[in-house]
Parts: C-alpha cells; structure tokens; sequence
C-alpha cells in the first residue's frame, strides 16, 4: 500500500481512467469470445494442468508466490499460479486496461480498497456469489467475515471480491520509548488531546549521548495517495466525515480543520526531514528506535516486532493498538486488499478455488502465521491464534473492524475515488508542507473536489 508517485506517472493514470468508460462497451461486447467453458475451465489434471495468474502489489507478490502459493498446491496441485508484482502507482492503470482489453494477461485482479467502483463500472468482473455459486465450498460461510473488510469488495450490491490482505491503520508504539520518558504505556482510551500533550516528553536522548536522539512521532507526511488516511482517522474520531452520499465534500469544516491541524502539529515532535516520510521512511524510522510511535498498517507488525531480519526491535518492546480517541471514539482506517476474478478468465474456476482457499478459516490462518497477512473472519480473530504474537494483534484487529465499520472509516468509493484521493493528497500535503494553512488547503480541497461531478 506504499509507493512514490511521480507527476509524469500521475498523469498518466488519470488520462488512462479518464478514458475507460469509452472502451468499456467495446469490452463488453467481446466477453463472448473470451468466454470460459461451462465447467469454469476445471481445476486441472496431472495430464492436464491449468495456468491462472494473478496481478498484485509488488511489495508482497514475491512472498505469496514462494511461501502461499506452495501450501495452496498441497490441496490443489493442477493449478499453476503466476503472482505478479506491480508497483502501487501503476497497480490501478494496469488493472483498467488489463480488463478492458482484448487479450487480458490475468485471470485474478488485486485491488487496494477505494478500486472496487472503477474496476467494477467495467462490466469485467465476476459476481462471486452469483457466478462462482456452483463452485463454492459448502463451508466457506460469507457471513463469517467481518462487515466492514468485505464491503470493501462489494458495490451496488454485488460482491465482486473477498479480502485477502486485511490491513487497518494502526498506532504502534515503543515500550521501551515510553519508560524512559517516564510516560505510561498508551491504550485504547488515549485521547489525542492526551497524546499531544505527552509527544513534547517523547523527543528524548534514549542512548544517553547528551543530545537529542529519539522523537515521539512519525507517519505519512509527503505527498502520497496514503497520507490524507492519517488526517481522515483522526477526522472520522471527530465524528466527521469526508464526503456525503451524494459525493459533496463535508470535511472543509471547522472539525476538518482541526483534525488537520492536529496532523500538521505531529511535526513538531517528529524526527528532521520527516516532512519527507512516506511508508518506508517512517517504518525504518520506528524499526530502528528513533520514534516512540507510527501510525502505520498493522500487517507491518510481523517485520516490526518479530523478524530479526528487518527490525532492531525485540518483540516485547512493540505495543499496537487503535489509534487515539477523538471526540466521538477511537481512529483507525480501513485498508483491504481484495481479490476479483475477470470475467474473461478461461479459468474462473481455478481462479476462484484460489481466492476461496485464501479466505477460508484454513488460508487465513497459514497466511496470518506465515506472511504477515491479517484475517477478516470473526472465527479466526475469536480463535487462539498460533504463533502467540498475534494474540494482541487480533484483539487490536477486532476492535479495528467494529470502529471502522461504525465510523465508515475508508477512502471515498465512487467512480471517481482515484482523482479525488489525488485532489487531498495533494492539498494535506501542501498544508504538512507549510505552503497553506490547514483551512485553506481543504477550502482548495474542496473547490477542486466539487469541480470533479461525482
């Protein structure tokens, strides 16, 4: 979910969007000739195996590929999966024209959480209650998943998808950081207000080198699709909201303002050159002890506190939980990978015998032990987890799907929730940037928003 964008790749994203509502009659009219066999093309035979490939985001294609796609061959081993990495700024342009064109290369689209609307408005996926009924297990139970991380594949009423990498914003936090400031370990209750007062105690010498070493806070705060989550959490535990059901901008509001306010004011407590953080700059920062806290996707925890290869940190030193509590409750924001089957495969049966042992109670499971990828059934968050660091990860979870159900806490889902993700990220990021003040990049926001017609 990470990734710098640049102006030219930019660009061309939106030209590309912009111009896929006139290929989509034309896609539509040949799903005909790429229709698959009545039987969804089989799930293959030793004499006849079948091939399907799947389109996913490159920071963790490679793992699935060598650690998922094994175990999946254990139970289906006719199936031969091709797991693609894409860079995050390309991801969606390559899905739209890979499923509006007249050869497409997957069978399986990958797609982050606001994507749905645009990939769907296509007429190219698979409705997978309605369409892969005949092939789905008898216990693989829809209403087993938690509301908020399936709704992230479903639009107009149809599930198009199942999630597969359930991420949610998250505050981490060093215990070891915390001590020596003096300060109590945060929980669930920690109100911004208290945080803020705390953060000018964080910026410390925890090496005992005479000089300042350590600070209190890092996050996303360069120009990213992603940094406007940070602002949006702590609006949505305000109790406000981005957009109203008719796509006009609510968050240019006194309660906006002041949530990003409190977003621009992290910088104060935050290391030199963090004006530049995005994904990797903040999640070095914390792996290495030079902050107490990130706000951060949860499916980083495993390379955070466990795995020896990418962290200086010991697994007893990292503490997780929602974010702090606004006047209306805790923070968090959804952020869900989804897999969804195009309707051109000559595979969709083999295609979703994947996604479907993915989702299920056994997959979740392997993936949350071995990859770092988070569950979104309810029976595998209520279950003993193994290995045992993911006990407080699950309850963290738990709690994380019923905020951000209650508070709609995600990305804008429309047709055109691409561009006006673009329009915040580049206007919080004026205002972390020092150029506007938080009121008039989201009066700017805003403007710019209405002039899109949603």
């Amino acid at each position: 979910m990470s990734a710098h964008r640049s102006t030219k790749g930019r660009v061309s994203r939106r030209t590309v969007i912009s111009g896929i509502a006139a290929t989509t009659a034309a896609s539509v009219a040949t799903r005909a000739a790429h229709a698959a066999p009545g039987d969804g093309g089989g799930l293959g035979t030793a004499e006849a195996p079948v091939s399907i490939r799947m389109a996913a985001n490159d920071a963790f294609a490679k793992l699935w590929q060598t650690v998922l796609v094994p175990e999946f061959n254990k139970k289906f081993p006719h199936i031969k999966v091709t797991i693609d990495g894409l860079p995050y700024s390309e991801h969606l342009t390559k899905s739209l024209l890979d499923l509006t064109g007249q050869s497409p290369a997957y069978d399986i689209i990958l797609n982050d959480d606001p994507w749905t609307p645009q990939l769907a408005q296509t007429g190219a996926l698979l409705d997978l209650k309605k369409d892969c009924a005949a092939w789905t297990d008898a216990d693989f139970d829809w209403n087993d998943f938690y509301p908020a991380p399936l709704a992230a594949s479903e639009w107009k009423g149809v599930q198009y998808g199942v999630p597969l990498r359930s991420n949610m914003l998250l505050m981490f936090y060093n215990r070891t950081h915390y001590k020596k400031a003096g300060l109590p370990e945060p929980t669930p209750k920690l109100t911004w207000a208290e945080f803020m007062a705390q953060a000018p105690k964080l910026v410390q010498d925890v090496k005992g080198e005479g000089k300042v070493n350590a600070w209190a806070v890092g996050t996303y705060f360069a120009r990213d699709q992603l940094t406007p989550t940070i602002w949006q959490a702590i609006l949505n535990s305000n109790g406000g909201k981005l957009l109203d059901q008719n796509g006009k901008p609510l968050f240019n509001s006194p309660a906006g303002v002041a949530s990003l306010q409190t977003f621009v004011d992290l910088l104060k407590y935050a290391p030199p050159g963090a004006k530049s953080y995005v994904f990797n700059e903040e999640l070095t920062a914390f792996r290495q002890g030079q902050i107490a806290t990130m706000f951060m996707w949860g499916s980083v925890f495993r390379g955070t506190a466990i795995d020896p290869a990418s962290t200086t940190l010991k697994p007893d030193e990292v503490g997780v939980q929602v974010m702090p509590v606004g006047s209306a409750g805790p923070g968090t924001h959804r952020g869900i990978w989804s897999g969804e089957i195009s309707r051109k495969s000559q595979f969709p049966r083999a295609s979703w015998a994947l996604l479907q042992w993915m989702a299920s109670k056994e997959g979740e499971r392997f993936s949350a032990a071995n990859v770092g990828s988070f569950p979104a059934r309810r029976s595998t968050i209520a279950g003993t987890p193994d290995p045992a660091w993911l006990t407080p990860v699950f309850a963290t979870l738990n709690q994380a799907y019923e905020v951000a159900g209650k508070g709609e806490m995600w990305r804008p889902r429309l047709a055109k929730s691409d561009a006006v993700q673009q329009v915040l990220a580049d206007e919080v990021a004026r205002a972390t940037a020092g150029e506007l003040s938080p009121a008039d990049a989201l009066k700017n926001a805003a403007a710019r928003i209405e002039k899109l017609r949603l």
